[in-house]
């Protein structure tokens, strides 16, 4: 399914960027969340109201699917936002992992193929103290912290998403950066064996992301383990994965394998791919285009009609303007995607 439109960011060359048959057939069920969440407040509460409510009923309820991974109260400011957060459902349902399938359900169905554990880490170059990390030492690093964040994808769409993990610098401070390291590079698994999406040319592999060393230390800045109470789905990046929530999705890499610190910018995958459509940066900003759609607005996944719920405005920096906003002070951000 595909809507004809050059200004919505729905007119797409890839399938993965084009609306899941399963997904488009779904949208009675939102169409009845939506309903019954206006009956419930009454029909007559605000959008802010209705979050608020959402977030007031208690823990992020379970899914009981998976193994338990419970996170305490961040404090981290910005981390946990009031908005309605989107169903496990959808959010482990409509997923880009081009390593499995470049459509958005088949990743939840071809990745039960990838082997979660054993797992290892490694961190090398820059740092005083570089290793291999096998999962349960990262997962005793830190002590885990259920992060409720926006997730903005350069497509259009939209999540609320409750991680749980900690904050990418608390691996940082162990490997200890050298003074010349500038940047931090993230390798993401690539095993023909476990993934047939490898097989397709679409990008090259392994993917490929980065950050600034400043972006990779900010608080906000998440190394996650689950998500909604329970170790992650593998089509949502098992056993570990980054998230940055004030940069587009494809930013924050799934299943990592390796880190590097480094001196110059990494090439990142998206970036090799097509460097005039995504840049190094990628930070949400709805001034600056995609330059076959248009970045002002979103459609929320799971909101009430589905495929045709009202687009609402995008947030410079998703929303995380006041805590990553001096991060990019001085730069002109319309040049620096």
């Amino acid at each position: 399914m595909i809507i004809r439109t050059t200004q919505d960011g729905f007119n797409h060359p890839f399938p993965s960027e084009i609306t899941s048959k399963a997904a488009y057939q779904n949208r009675r069920q939102w169409l009845q969340r939506g309903a019954l969440t206006a009956a419930a407040l009454g029909g007559v509460a605000s959008l802010a109201t209705q979050d608020a409510w959402s977030q007031a009923t208690g823990p992020t309820p379970r899914p009981g699917k998976l193994l338990p991974l419970p996170g305490k109260a961040s404090s981290v400011p910005g981390a946990t936002t009031v908005e309605k957060l989107t169903s496990y459902d959808d959010a482990s349902t409509y997923n880009n992992y081009y390593e499995f399938s470049t459509d958005k359900a088949d990743p939840a169905v071809y990745a039960k193929s990838l082997k979660p554990r054993p797992w290892t880490v490694a961190v090398e170059g820059l740092v005083n103290k570089p290793g291999t990390f096998d999962l349960d030492a990262l997962l005793k690093l830190s002590p885990m912290e259920e992060r409720i964040y926006r997730l903005r994808c350069v497509e259009g769409w939209s999540m609320v998403v409750p991680w749980v993990g900690y904050s990418m610098t608390e691996l940082i401070k162990q490997v200890q950066p050298q003074g010349s390291a500038k940047f931090v590079e993230f390798v993401t698994l690539a095993d023909n064996k476990q993934m047939p999406g490898l097989n397709s040319n679409v990008l090259e592999w392994p993917y490929v992301e980065g950050l600034r060393l400043d972006e990779a230390m900010h608080p906000l800045t998440l190394l996650a383990f689950g998500m909604y109470g329970e170790v992650l789905p593998n089509q949502n990046g098992a056993p570990v994965r980054l998230v940055v929530p004030w940069k587009y999705g494809f930013k924050s890499g799934k299943s990592i394998v390796k880190i590097r610190f480094t001196d110059k910018e990494p090439r990142t995958a998206w970036n090799r791919a097509a460097p005039q459509e995504y840049g190094f940066y990628s930070n949400v900003n709805p001034q600056v285009s995609h330059p076959r759609w248009s970045q002002a607005t979103e459609r929320r996944i799971g909101e009430e009609g589905g495929l045709f719920a009202k687009r609402r405005q995008t947030q410079m920096f998703n929303g995380y303007e006041p805590q990553v906003g001096q991060l990019y002070a001085g730069m002109d951000l319309r040049k620096f995607f």
